[in-house]
């Protein structure tokens, strides 16, 4: 399984490190595994969660990677072109499940 520092996860979400330090403490999200220099850890699920993609098999791994481009790609958007790039990875997620 993949991890992701609270750097990259912030990115890959749109979210601030703050925000993510928030919500851990908050409960909102908390990090997957925590180190023991206090550092947090994110796993793919969560991320896949987040973002609303749910049951990625291993045998979709074109359909993963393909995702992960998209999302790194949408962490430079901002408002409304990267909730369309959410959009357009969960609909890509979606079709795939139809073949």
């Amino acid at each position: 399984m993949k991890y992701y520092s609270i750097g990259q996860f912030a990115k890959l979400i749109g979210k601030t490190e703050q925000t993510l330090r928030n919500w851990d403490k908050s409960g909102v999200l908390k990090p997957s595994h925590v180190a023991p220099s206090g550092f947090r850890y994110y796993s793919q699920e969560q991320l896949n969660h987040f973002l609303g993609i749910k049951n990625i098999k291993p045998e979709r791994k074109l359909v993963e990677d393909l995702v992960q481009i998209i999302t790194v790609f949408s962490c430079k958007l901002h408002g409304k072109r990267a909730n369309k790039a959410k959009k357009m990875i969960q609909e890509l997620v979606k079709d795939d499940k139809d073949l």
